[in-house]
């Protein structure tokens, strides 16, 4: 199918793949969703494909759900529905970066927020831009998180410091991104495209059958973790968390520009 909402392009061997929503600053919706379901899929399958880039145009990687579908959820009777919606394909991805036999790479160009630091963290290698910011943000809008954050990035960052991240949701520059392990290097926001590249191209010449093995078995210790973990976050979210006060509060608080007011309710 023709593409909208991402672009995916293909040059020496190495895919490149980007979120094309940058009027939300590549908020994630359905319609990524399911492109990059196509995309990952033909990289997977693809004997052209021996590396891949992740990354978004303009000044956001990705900014996390898109708030447009939220703001119908919070009145109705069934808050979860547009949410169940987005978490099917949203996980898809997830899983499909994860069992890629293939290196991923991730050029973080500016915001990695919830869903978009779920991304970063799925996948092999980070490059940051300079500029970029990572946040947490479920917990600030009432949500307690999903797409394997609570798994991928303790791997990476350690316990205590998501833990961190989860209880106070502040934002974190590239430079402690680097400090902390949640990114592979950071690069001057003009030669992202460039350093990635390089890095992809590099990869791509590597002996990529062993790599894609070699992947396999670092997934092996936590294959499991990865699918029951999706699901567990997955069923928080929209058996749990998006039922309560604080959630529409968020939502609300956050169409109007203003600081929520959570009760803990």
């Amino acid at each position: 199918m023709p593409f909208e909402s991402i672009i995916f392009e293909k040059s020496e061997s190495v895919a490149t793949i980007k979120f094309n929503r940058p009027q939300t600053f590549n908020a994630f919706n359905m319609s990524i969703g399911m492109e990059l379901i196509e995309a990952l899929e033909s990289c997977s399958y693809g004997d052209d494909v021996r590396a891949v880039i992740l990354t978004a145009e303009g000044k956001a990687f990705c900014s996390g759900g898109d708030v447009s579908v939220f703001k119908t959820s919070i009145d109705t009777q069934d808050p979860s529905k547009p949410i169940r919606d987005l978490i099917v394909p949203f996980n898809k991805c997830i899983y499909l970066i994860r069992r890629m036999p293939k290196p991923v790479i991730c050029a973080i160009n500016g915001v990695a927020s919830g869903a978009g630091m779920s991304f970063a963290a799925a996948c092999d290698y980070r490059l940051a831009a300079a500029s970029a910011k990572f946040k947490q943000a479920y917990t600030s809008m009432g949500l307690s998180g999903d797409g394997a954050w609570m798994l991928l990035v303790p791997i990476l960052i350690g316990f205590a410091r998501a833990t961190e991240m989860v209880f106070f949701d502040r934002v974190i520059d590239a430079k402690t991104a680097l400090e902390w392990g949640l990114v592979n290097r950071v690069v001057e926001d003009g030669k992202l495209g460039e350093e990635s590249m390089k890095t992809a191209v590099e990869l791509s010449r590597k002996a990529t059958k062993a790599v894609g093995i070699a992947k396999e078995n670092l997934n092996h210790a936590m294959a499991g973790m990865l699918e029951s973990q999706l699901l567990f976050e997955g069923e928080g979210m929209i058996k749990a968390s998006m039922f309560t006060k604080d959630y529409k509060e968020a939502v609300k608080s956050f169409l109007e520009k203003r600081k929520p007011e959570f009760v803990g309710r």
